[in-house]
């Protein structure tokens, strides 16, 4: 991660669905004001209880939403996949930030100072339809999860993950590989639930053919048995 070459991201073209409400003042604007970071594997990239300061806009790689509860157990509240928005929900509501962030892998972000992004706010009401869109779905899916975590089983719980790490980054060429590694800890705060019983339900799985297992790789075996699973909770 070390070795790239900031100076050649096209940051423009990469956050297009912002950039093309912005008129041409805008734009110049905003690209004499974004800082590129890069962040390395499990790198912290904001705490809890932090001010926010500046919008995130994941350019590479993954990061996990997460917040620490009690007795030292996380729960990963959401993933964020490039492009992706992150950072700036705080900002709006005048609090500091209630969970933390943190780079699952080689990570480069975006930041833009909320100060920026709240002038362009005001001069474009494009841009203010598209986060109040942002927000909304982040509520959905939030809201959606905190359904599905408390109220299903543990198989119902994990099965629910599985399919929503695929939504969220696919497969590999494969077709059937999760194209993203998790440690059982982090797959377990997920789907809230211990590591012990993310691992006794995942060795269920693969025993019941649903799923490969080979280290951190998962492989979907019976996709339409998992959603089955997931939905009967």
């Amino acid at each position: 991660m070390a070795k790239t070459n900031l100076s050649d991201i096209d940051v423009p073209a990469l956050i297009a669905d912002m950039w093309n409400l912005l008129n041409e003042e805008q734009r110049t604007f905003l690209a004499e004001h974004f800082t590129l970071q890069c962040y390395k594997k499990n790198e912290v990239i904001h705490c809890e209880d932090e001010t926010p300061t500046h919008l995130m806009c994941l350019l590479s790689g993954k990061v996990k939403i997460y917040k620490d509860g009690v007795g030292g157990r996380s729960q990963i509240i959401r993933m964020i996949k490039p492009v992706g928005y992150f950072g700036y929900a705080a900002c709006f509501a005048g609090k500091d930030y209630v969970t933390a962030a943190a780079a699952f892998e080689p990570s480069i972000i975006c930041l833009i100072p909320m100060s920026v992004i709240q002038s362009l706010i005001v001069q474009n009401h494009d841009l203010a339809t598209f986060f109040i869109h942002q927000l909304s779905y982040d509520l959905t899916v939030a809201d959606e999860r905190t359904v599905n975590l408390t109220q299903k089983h543990i198989r119902g719980r994990l099965a629910e993950s599985l399919l929503f790490l695929k939504e969220s980054y696919g497969l590999e060429e494969d077709g059937s590989t999760l194209s993203i590694y998790l440690s059982r800890e982090d797959l377990a705060n997920l789907s809230n639930m211990t590591t012990s019983n993310a691992i006794r339900t995942l060795s269920q799985f693969a025993t019941e053919k649903l799923i490969a297992i080979d280290g951190r790789k998962i492989k979907i075996i019976e996709e339409e048995k998992l959603k089955k699973i997931s939905k009967i909770g």
